[in-house]
C-alpha cells in the first residue's frame, strides 16, 4: 500500500493542501496547533470514513466555510494497492434544511464511483498512534470495543456491514423491550430481532475471537521484545454472550486463565446466542434493554497476570500501547497482504529514548510512515538523512 498523493478542501484547519507523499518517511515539524495532526487524521478519515478525534462529522468541516448555507470539505487520495492505482475520494456536505438548519451528508467515490462507506472500508489501510489513544487501555470497554471496530472494519472486507446491520437490530430490539416493558403484549414478537441480532452478533464474536488471538501472538512478541523479556503481555477478549461453556458451572473465569476459543464454529455460536436470549427474555423485558451481545464486549490487557488498565504504571501502559500498535501493522499485513499507512502522531516525545529507539527500529523499507512532531531532536541523524521533511504552519504544509 502507498499513498501517493493527498487533496484537501476544507479540512480543519487546512483549506487547501495538495502534495505529493515520499515513498516511505515524511516528517512534518511545527509548533503545536499547526495543523499537523489534521493532515493524519484526514488520511485516517480516508481508511476508517470517521475520525479519531471526534464521533461527530461536521466537526471535521473547516470552521469558517461551516458558517457558509452550502459548505463542502474535500479528501481526495491517490494510492497504488499492489500493482493496481486507485483514487479515493470522500465528500462531506453541510447543505441548507428546514430555517436555518444545516444537515451532513457523506460521499464516498471509489475510481470515481459512488459507494457506499461500508463497502470501501479497508480498500485503502492505515494505521494510526497518537498519545490519546491511551484511552484504548485506561478508558471504558466502549473505547476498547471501538478500537476493536475500527481495525477489524479495515481488515475484514464484510465486518463493518454485518455491525451496521446489528446496530440496527439491536436499536429496534430495544425499542421492542422497552414497549413490551411500559405496555405489555406478546414477547414472542422478539423473535424476529433475536435471529437478526444472532445473525450478525455471532460473526462480529466470531471475528473478534480471530482477530483478538491473532493480534496477540504479534503484540506479545513485540512487547516482549520492547521490555528486554521481563514481562508478558496477553490480550483477554471477554464476549458478553460467550459462547464457551464455564466449566464445572462456573460464573467466571480468573482474570489470568488463558482461554482457547479457537475451534468454535459459527453455528455453535448462533445456536448457543439465541438459546441464552429466550432464557433471559423476561430479565430483558423488565429491564427494557438487550445485556448480552457484541455491544456490551470488553477486550483486557494482562501483563504478568494483571490488568494493565488498573495496576499498569504510566511506563507499562505506553508499552503496551505502542506494542499493541506495531502489532496492529503487522497483523494488518498478514491480513490484507499489504503494508497499510503508519501515522504517529508526536509519539516520539512521549516515549524515552531506549523506546524511541525501538520504534524507528521497526519502520522498515517497505513501509510508508508519517510522523508529527515539534522537534527534530527526537529523531536520529541516520534517520533523518532517509526522510523528508515538511513545514506546517498556520494551516499551509511545505516540504523542504
Amino acid at each position: 500500500m502507498r499513498l501517493k498523493h493527498l487533496s484537501l478542501t476544507n479540512f480543519r484547519s487546512l483549506t487547501r493542501l495538495d502534495v505529493e507523499l515520499p515513498r516511505r518517511v515524511a516528517v512534518l515539524v511545527g509548533s503545536n496547533a499547526q495543523g499537523k495532526t489534521s493532515v493524519l487524521e484526514a488520511i485516517y478519515f480516508l481508511a476508517a470514513f470517521t475520525s479519531f478525534q471526534t464521533h461527530v462529522d461536521r466537526q471535521i468541516v473547516n470552521f469558517h466555510e461551516a458558517k457558509n448555507p452550502l459548505a463542502v470539505t474535500r479528501l481526495v487520495a491517490d494510492y497504488q494497492r499492489g500493482k493496481t492505482k486507485h483514487r479515493l475520494e470522500a465528500r462531506l456536505i453541510l447543505e441548507p434544511t428546514g430555517v436555518n438548519g444545516q444537515r451532513l451528508r457523506k460521499e464516498i467515490l471509489l475510481d470515481g464511483v459512488k459507494r457506499h462507506a461500508n463497502d470501501v472500508i479497508g480498500h485503502f489501510n492505515a494505521v494510526i498512534f497518537v498519545p490519546q489513544m491511551a484511552q484504548i487501555i485506561e478508558g471504558g470497554p466502549d473505547e476498547r470495543r471501538r478500537y476493536l471496530n475500527l481495525a477489524l472494519a479495515q481488515a475484514v472486507p464484510s465486518y463493518a456491514r454485518a455491525l451496521s446491520e446489528y446496530n440496527q437490530a439491536l436499536t429496534q430490539r430495544n425499542a421492542l423491550l422497552k414497549a413490551l416493558a411500559e405496555r405489555g403484549g406478546n414477547s414472542e414478537q422478539l423473535q424476529v430481532w433475536d435471529e437478526a441480532l444472532v445473525k450478525f452478533g455471532a460473526q462480529i464474536i466470531l471475528w473478534r475471537i480471530q482477530a483478538v488471538q491473532e493480534i496477540e501472538r504479534f503484540a506479545s512478541r513485540v512487547h516482549h521484545e520492547l521490555t528486554r523479556g521481563t514481562e508478558i503481555l496477553r490480550l483477554a477478549y471477554e464476549p458478553a454472550y460467550d459462547p464457551l461453556p464455564k466449566p464445572n458451572g462456573q460464573l467466571g473465569l480468573k482474570l489470568d486463565t488463558v482461554i482457547d476459543r479457537s475451534s468454535i464454529e459459527l453455528n455453535e455460536i448462533q445456536e448457543g446466542f439465541l438459546s441464552r436470549l429466550k432464557q433471559i427474555r423476561s430479565e430483558e423485558i423488565a429491564r427494557g434493554v438487550t445485556t448480552i451481545g457484541p455491544h456490551r464486549d470488553e477486550l483486557r490487557f494482562i501483563i504478568n497476570k494483571a490488568d494493565v488498565s488498573d495496576y499498569g504504571s504510566r511506563g507499562q501502559l505506553r508499552t503496551t500501547l505502542l506494542a499493541l500498535k506495531l502489532a496492529e501493522v503487522e497483523w494488518m499485513k498478514d491480513r490484507t497482504g499489504e503494508w497499510p499507512v503508519i501515522l504517529l502522531d508526536e509519539v516520539m516525545a512521549e516515549l524515552d529514548i531506549n523506546r524511541r529507539a525501538d520504534l524507528l527500529k521497526y519502520v522498515n523499507t517497505d513501509q510508508q510512515v508519517l510522523f508529527t512532531t515539534t522537534d527534530l531532536s527526537f529523531f536520529t541523524p541516520a534517520f533523518m538523512e532517509g526522510s523528508d521533511i515538511w513545514d506546517v504552519k498556520d494551516g499551509v504544509v511545505q516540504p523542504r
